[in-house]
C-alpha cells in the first residue's frame, strides 16, 4: 500500500479495496459474500425442512397412538355391549321367546365384530381404513360430514346463553317505560 500526500486518504481506501478483490482468483468480496449467504441460507432451509418433517412425524405418531389407545378402550365398551346382547338372547330364549332372541343374538355379531376390530387394529390400520372407505364412498363421507355440521350448529345453538333468541331489555334497567300519566296496574 502506497501513501501518496496528493491522493490524500482516498487513493489509501481505494488500494486496499482493490487488493483482496484481485488476490481471490478474479472473484469481489461482494461476491464472495453473496455466494456464502446464499450458501448458508441453503443449509438453513435445508435443515428447517428436515425439522418440519420431524416434527409432522412425530405429530402423526402422537395421534396414531392416541387413535390406538381410544380404539382399543372403544373396543372393550363394544365388545361388553356385543356380550350384552348376547346374555339378553339367552334370556329371551329361555323365556320363550324365539324371535326376539334371534334379532338380539343377531345384533351382537356384527358388534361383537366391529369391538374386535377396535380392539385388534392399531391407529395406522384404522387411518387406512377410514382413507379408504372415503375414497370408495365418497357420498357417504359428504353426508357424514352435512349431518356433523347441522348436529354441531343445533348444539352451538342450544348451548347459547339466550337459547338462540335475542332478549329485548328497556335501557332502564329492564322496567318498561310507561305513556305519561300512566302508573303500572291504572288504566284510563
Amino acid at each position: 500500500m502506497h501513501y501518496h500526500h496528493e491522493g490524500g486518504f482516498m487513493t489509501e481506501m481505494t488500494q486496499e479495496r482493490k487488493a483482496p478483490a484481485n488476490a481471490g482468483g478474479g472473484e469481489s468480496v461482494t461476491e464472495q459474500a453473496k455466494e456464502k449467504v446464499q450458501e448458508t441460507a441453503g443449509q438453513v432451509q435445508q435443515q428447517v425442512g428436515e425439522k418440519a418433517q420431524e416434527v409432522r412425524g412425530q405429530a402423526a405418531n402422537g395421534i396414531k397412538q392416541q387413535l390406538d389407545s381410544r380404539s382399543t378402550q372403544a373396543g372393550e365398551q363394544v365388545s361388553a355391549t356385543a356380550d350384552a346382547l348376547r346374555r339378553v338372547g339367552e334370556q329371551l330364549t329361555q323365556e320363550g321367546q324365539q324371535a326376539p332372541a334371534r334379532y338380539a343374538r343377531q345384533a351382537a355379531q356384527p358388534v361383537e365384530r366391529l369391538g374386535r376390530y377396535l380392539t385388534d387394529a392399531d391407529g395406522e390400520r384404522i387411518l387406512w381404513d377410514a382413507e379408504q372407505f372415503a375414497r370408495r364412498r365418497h357420498w357417504v363421507t359428504a353426508a357424514g360430514g352435512v349431518a356433523l355440521g347441522f348436529v354441531v350448529a343445533r348444539f352451538i345453538k342450544a348451548s347459547s346463553t339466550s337459547g338462540g333468541q335475542e332478549q329485548m331489555q328497556a335501557p332502564n334497567g329492564g322496567q318498561a317505560a310507561l305513556p305519561m300519566g300512566l302508573e303500572p296496574g291504572n288504566s284510563r
